[in-house]
């Protein structure tokens, strides 16, 4: 959506970027309500929608110094809003999977000691390796699988295989070590 910027709207702007306070908070008073609308839509969510507005605004004061007129102003603010809100969505894509995991892990390691086994340290090392890591590092060496086999169980070259084993025993020594040395 183009609008046609007032020649108001361009001269606070251009004091905003100078920066002048005032000019720039009619600005994003002008501009607040549009972008609310927008985020509402685009979450789904009201309080989320408020929070990336109030994220927004905040980025625009930081940033009104680049802002070039090569789009209009609202689009500026809206590429700023789906950008904080793409970032959000896959911060919390990311912190889910580590929290799966911790949770997965806790999960075992309970089970190990409820039934009187030794939750070891190798364990522990083993449960920071990438998941990728791991399945190769234990088909190699707990149970014996060659690189061939292991390329065929996870359906990946021989020679990746051959380099997750290395990578996730290099990690294991590195964990192993730095467990060592700290006590």
């Amino acid at each position: 959506m183009e609008e046609q910027m007032s020649d108001g709207t361009h001269e606070r702007i251009i004091r905003a970027q100078q920066g002048d306070a005032s000019a720039l908070a009619v600005l994003l008073q002008e501009h607040y309500s549009f972008l609310y609308k927008y985020l509402v839509k685009a979450t789904m969510d009201p309080l989320l929608a408020e929070e990336l507005a109030q994220d927004t605004m905040v980025r625009c004061m930081e940033k009104i110094g680049a802002y070039n007129g090569a789009s209009s102003f609202s689009s500026w603010l809206i590429t700023i809003a789906t950008r904080l809100y793409i970032d959000r969505k896959r911060r919390w894509k990311l912190e889910m999977k580590w929290k799966r995991q911790e949770e997965g892990i806790r999960s075992i390691r309970w089970r190990f000691e409820s039934r009187n086994l030794e939750w070891s340290e190798v364990l522990d090392a083993l449960s920071r390796l990438s998941s990728v890591q791991r399945m190769a590092v234990l088909l190699k060496h707990y149970y014996g699988y060659g690189y061939e086999e292991i390329a065929d169980i996870l359906q990946i070259p021989s020679g990746t295989a051959k380099s997750r084993v290395a990578a996730g025993l290099n990690q294991l020594r590195k964990e192993l070590s730095d467990d060592e040395h700290r006590e």
